[in-house]
């Protein structure tokens, strides 16, 4: 093993012991990160608590062109886990505990980095990835230091990826008439039978987007997550309600898709709120977009980091190309891997990862 990983493997050890799971929505300031400002002593380090379990830490050495940014806080584990999530094991190839791979690895890492090198370096660690509410970089962007890209670690299989979805989440209800189910009903009378044909509706739409295509993705990704409603089978059902998400490509105008899936039936849902929204990566128009997308490839070339494929998950590397910043996804682990029992992450993806880092750092581009 070289020295780097065994740097690495330690403070993974420690990060993986700290119980950072969301929800519940409990972190606070303490905890991981007084371990975080003890192994950052010559960084300029700023923690801020952003409320509801949302911590950043902010740490600067010298002036770095690049951010490095990582989430620390991970998913509730299963009860399928095989022994204590919160205790790092390390078999001859893997690190095995609760988000070694999705993101505690790179975490790690950076922090072995830091530490063996002495160049221009910035981190970004914050604990709300996990919740759908991404207070942390909100406030980052709020100030927006000024940075060249900003690369965020997700577990890429320590390939750059330059592209990937959006990711939007709706409720919506429709409205219909309580009555005895054994007359006629017109189409407006069961709420239920509304909701029936607006979800063959939406799924017709969506096989017609299969032809859309950008940076190798295809198509739209369309899931109806829960249905709920009426009371029994002979009673038309007054009240239903409906949870889905929708997955765009960066090509694709996702206020176009909202009201194309609000106004699919007649009649059209009496309440229709998007709860989240998470913009592509690149943000922006075709045009912008794409314009991102080339000056990501060419820092990703100038730093020796492989280009990989766009994915189908979403980042919040999205959250800063749609802040100005020139954004990538670059870490160590398979997305496989996230949010399984017995999460593991491989020990070669640690040390390429490592080694990136060190020497992005250490020749005083970072």
């Amino acid at each position: 093993m070289s020295a780097l990983l065994d740097a690495t493997l330690k403070h993974l050890n420690a990060l993986v012991s700290y119980d950072t799971r969301n929800p519940p929505r409990e972190i606070g300031t303490g905890g991981i990160f007084d371990y975080l400002r003890e192994q950052l002593p010559d960084f300029n380090v700023t923690v801020t608590d952003q409320g509801a379990g949302a911590v950043t830490l902010y740490a600067v050495r010298g002036k770095p062109k690049y951010l490095f940014n990582v989430h620390l806080d991970t998913v509730p584990d299963s009860p399928h886990w095989t022994s204590d999530p919160h205790t790092l094991r390390v078999t001859e190839d893997k690190a095995i505990g609760l988000g070694a791979c999705d993101i505690k690895g790179a975490a790690a890492a950076l922090l072995a980095t830091a530490q063996s090198s002495k160049g221009d370096m910035a981190l970004l660690l914050t604990t709300d990835e996990e919740a759908n509410d991404p207070r942390c970089i909100a406030a980052f962007l709020h100030d927006k230091p000024s940075y060249e890209a900003i690369i965020v670690a997700e577990p890429t299989r320590c390939e750059a990826v330059l592209a990937h979805r959006g990711i939007h989440s709706v409720q919506m209800s429709f409205a219909g008439q309580a009555g005895h189910a054994s007359g006629e009903q017109r189409p407006s009378d069961s709420a239920l039978h509304q909701t029936v044909r607006w979800g063959a509706a939406a799924l017709d739409y969506v096989e017609r987007q299969s032809h859309e295509r950008f940076g190798g993705l295809t198509g739209l990704r369309f899931n109806i997550g829960r249905v709920e409603g009426g009371i029994k089978a002979n009673i038309i059902a007054p009240t239903s309600e409906v949870r889905f998400g929708f997955r765009p490509l960066p090509s694709m105008d996702p206020d176009h898709l909202l009201e194309t899936f609000r106004t699919l039936v007649e009649p059209q849902p009496t309440k229709f709120t998007e709860l989240f929204r998470g913009v592509s990566l690149p943000a922006g128009d075709i045009a912008t977009a794409e314009t991102r997308r080339l000056a990501a490839r060419d820092i990703a070339d100038e730093l020796g980091i492989p280009v990989g494929n766009a994915v189908n998950f979403w980042t919040e590397a999205a959250l800063f190309s749609a802040g100005g910043y020139i954004s990538f996804v670059y870490g160590p682990g398979d997305i496989a891997q996230a949010h399984t029992a017995d999460e593991w992450v491989s020990l070669d993806q640690l040390k390429n990862y490592a080694e990136t880092i060190y020497g992005i750092v250490n020749r005083g581009s970072a």
